[in-house]
Formats: structure tokens, sequence, C-alpha cells
């Protein structure tokens, strides 16, 4: 009979891993899941190990538990805190499983039930960091949300609570606020949670030498997060348990490949030694040419590739890096279309790129071309027109591969039909769901039955869509309707084929 993960149970099976039992609370983290456990805790507890970090995380649930639900705080409660974390994949062309017992965590508290002891952690003098993951929604100012709510809704309020305990404790003391990592995936992530705290701060009357001290004495810094987070492994937990000798709950798995940009001042480094512990962090002034070169080249690369990809018959990311002539299209469309427009030095632009090709390699992850293909509208003008419009302004010249990608994406969205489930498409007879917002879909679907140059004019003009209108893109239209026109004969795998 196994028993359940614990301090004790590892003992007992003679784990002779690392392992923290004791140490101070110094971090405080809003968001207890897969993503943050597989991150940000884990990047702790290597500094704990390699570079005497000496901390302990302190996890908050910052929504309310759901009555009857899987209760995700008790377990970690039960657990000590344990977890067993497994990073897995390709790395230098080698497959890698890397176990890891993560003892960084003390507590998960859940905002709601255990609200008092949440504000009770303000107290605590070693207290200094607070790590966030809220989603993208999380970091939102609603002025609905009152000072005297026990815990307001939002996340930005509870953190303005928070502080205004801090201040209340040590406000006359320097170096007593905190160092904010805020990990939501939006744009300049820890200046628009600043932001919403000063405004809590303001609407709710707080004193001024309150407002001082959130500018001076706390640092909101923005970060870029990368890793593939991939969960709990459902189909494999039983087996992982018995290899193991004990149940863990909680177990989480993610990529191999990792990095952290935090965008703060230097002395950042001394406070979080991540590079004594030789982890992929790095602390700047300035992150957004690093995001810049994940939006445009991993996730450029994904959404350039995947909608013609799946049009040539292709149904995995995996699969597709190993087939030379969508891994060829995928690589010449980075290399020589989307690299020339970037600003970071050359070198470090392809190395990313080399580990793009191996994180889509990953032999532990199947991830599906249809469930990259949600909203790709709005990606593609996110992640692929800054490059395209970018080459074509530094070489007054069309870039052969991104021209094509907007041709499948239109060749993608050509549905037949629209359902309350989405937009029906069809690929070789069998039909497939678009996902998108559903004002779009009913665009696509009043247009199903243009022709291919009908088509691409009335979405290239659709300045909605794009924020200009790309048929004043010198020569883009006309290869667009040609190249839908070569789809329709000779399949998408030989556009790409005569592309290479």
């Amino acid at each position: 009979m196994l028993k359940h993960l614990s301090y004790q149970t590892l003992k007992e099976s003679g784990y002779d891993g690392y392992l923290l039992e004791d140490a101070p609370e110094r971090v405080l983290q809003f968001g207890e899941g897969n993503f943050l456990r597989a991150f940000v805790d884990y990047f702790i507890d290597m500094m704990n190990e390699r570079a005497g970090f000496n901390s302990k995380v302190v996890l908050v649930q910052p929504i309310a538990p759901i009555p009857g639900g899987f209760d995700l705080a008790k377990v970690i409660n039960d657990q000590e805190g344990l977890y067993t974390l497994y990073l897995r994949g390709f790395e230098n062309g080698q497959k890698v499983n890397d176990k890891r017992v993560i003892s960084c965590v003390s507590r998960c508290l859940n905002s709601y039930t255990d609200y008092d002891a949440l504000m009770a952690c303000a107290d605590n003098p070693e207290l200094r960091f607070i790590a966030c993951n809220t989603t993208e929604a999380g970091i939102a100012y609603d002025p609905t949300c009152q000072f005297t709510e026990t815990p307001p809704s939002s996340y930005p309020a509870k953190l303005t609570q928070f502080l205004y305990r801090r201040f209340q404790k040590f406000g006359t003391e320097a170096g007593k606020g905190f160092i904010v990592l805020s990990c939501e995936l939006i744009d300049n992530n820890g200046k628009e949670l600043e932001k919403c705290v000063l405004n809590y701060a303001r609407q709710w009357n707080l004193e001024d030498a309150f407002i001082d001290w959130i500018q001076k004495e706390n640092i909101f810094c923005s970060t870029l997060v990368d890793r593939i987070v991939t969960g709990y492994p459902r189909g494999e937990a039983d087996s992982i348990n018995e290899a193991n000798g004990y149940i863990d709950q909680v177990l989480d798995t993610g990529e191999i490949f990792g990095f952290w940009v935090i965008e703060g001042p230097q002395e950042l480094k001394k406070e979080l030694p991540f590079a004594e512990a030789g982890l992929p962090v790095l602390i700047t002034d300035d992150h957004k040419p690093y995001k810049q070169r994940k939006v445009r080249i991993l996730n450029g690369a994904h959404t350039s590739m995947v909608l013609g990809a799946y049009l040539a018959g292709q149904d995995i990311v995996r699969d597709c890096m190993h087939d030379d002539v969508i891994c060829g299209y995928m690589n010449k469309t980075i290399y020589e279309e989307i690299i020339p427009t970037l600003t970071l030095p050359r070198d470090e632009l392809m190395d990313f790129a080399h580990s793009v090709t191996e994180r889509f390699k990953n032999p532990f992850i199947d991830h599906a071309l249809l469930s990259i293909s949600l909203n790709s509208t709005a990606k593609w003008k996110a992640r692929v027109l800054p490059s395209f419009l970018g080459y074509v302004e530094k070489n007054q010249a069309l870039p052969k591969c991104l021209t094509a990608s907007f041709a499948f994406y239109i060749a993608f969205y050509h549905g037949v039909r629209l359902e309350d489930a989405g937009l029906i498409g069809k690929r070789s007879g069998n039909e497939y769901t678009i996902h998108d917002d559903r004002d779009i879909l009913q665009f696509y679907d009043a247009h199903k039955k243009d022709s291919n140059a009908e088509l691409a004019h009335a979405v290239m003009s659709n300045t909605a869509f794009w924020g200009q209108d790309l048929t004043e893109v010198p020569g883009f239209e006309a290869a667009v309707v040609q190249i839908l026109d070569d789809i329709e004969t000779i399949g998408a795998y030989e556009v790409m084929k005569n592309l290479l």
C-alpha cells in the first residue's frame, strides 16, 4: 500500500535528492497552479540548493474554492508542500526526463477561506518577494472592489490590502517593501499591476505616505516567462507513483527548456542569486527585446506553420518536425524572414531559434495543430504581421514563406458552414472546426462562396482584423491569390515544397 508524499515518506523510501525542510518564508506567491510550480518554484528550489537562497514559498489560491471540487490547497498542505516535478524534452539532440522533488513550498492558503492567515504574512519581517500569475485577466482594475471586503475580488485589490498591512507594520523601516515578480502574459505586466495598485490606493483614500511607500520601497518587475508546462500527467500518474513508491496527487510536468527575463535594477542580482545557481534567468533593464524574440520566433513559427501543416495532412507539431518539407519551410521562415527583422545579437537569435526546433520535437508533448489554431486571426496580427512588414520595409520585397503563411491562414478559414461550436472547414473530405471570435467566423461564413480573389481582397482589406489595409502592400494581394489557387490545385504540401 503506497503512502502519500511527505518528508517522512521520503525518508522511509531512502530518497537521497535535495530537500529543504525548514527555512524562513521569504516568498509569497499568488497562484498555485501547474505553471508557477514548474517555473518560479522550480527556480527557487534550485537557488535554495545551489546558492543557499534558503527560502520557503507561501502559495496563495487567489480564487474561492469550488464546493465539492478538487481542493488543491488541502492536497498541497497534506503533502507538506512537497510535489514531484518532471521536466522532459529534447536537449542537445538527446531525450531528457529529469525528476525533482520540489521542497521550497511551506503551505498553501486560500485568499477567501484563509484571509486572516494571508494578511498575517505581511507581518513577517523576513518576507521580501511576491510572485504572481493570476492569468491575463488577473491584472485588471475593478472599481467596484472595496477596501472593507475580505477579500475583494480582483487580485490587484487583494495585493493593495496586503501592501497596506505591510505599510502599517513596517512603513517607517527602509528595505521592508517587496520585489514583485509579475508573470502574467500581458505587456508590461509589472507596470500594469503597479498602476492598478496605485488606483486602489487612491480610490480607497489611503494616505499619501502609503502611496509614496508603494513607489519608493517596492519594485514591480515586468517579466517574460517561457516554458511549456503540461501539468498533471493524468494518463501516467499511476505508473509514476508506482515507480516512485509514493502517491503524489499534485505531480507536475513541463518541458526541459525554461527562460525567465526580469526587468529591474541590477542590484536585484544580489538578492536573487539566479546566476550563482547557473539558472536561465536574466535580470535586465529592458525585457522587451526578449519578449519580441519569443513572440516573433517561437509563437510566430507556430502561427506561420501550423495552418499550412494541417492542410498538408499533419495533426501534431512533433510530426511536422520529422517531415523534411514542413520543417524546412518553418526553418526557412525563421532564419531567412523573421530573424533578419529582429534587433538582438544574431548569435542569441540563432541559439533561440535552434532551441525552438528542439522544443517542437519534444517526444513527451502531443501538441495538436488544431489546438494551436485557436484565434489565429489575432495571433497572425500579433506574431507574424510585424515580421512580415519588417521584412518588406527592409528588403522592398515580399517574404515568400510569410506570404504563404497568410494564404494558408485564409485557406484554413475558408469554411463551409457556421455552427454553434464554430466554423466548419474541410480537409481531404473530413471536417474540422475553426475557433475564433464570433464576428470573425461570421465574416468568413459570409464569404464562403467567394472566389479566391474575392476572398483574399475581403480579408486583406478588413482593417478591423489587421489595423491597416494589407492590399496596400505592393504585390501582396496578387501573391496571396496565386498561392490560394495553388493550394486548390496542387495542395498545401506542394506549395511548401516549392518554397524550399
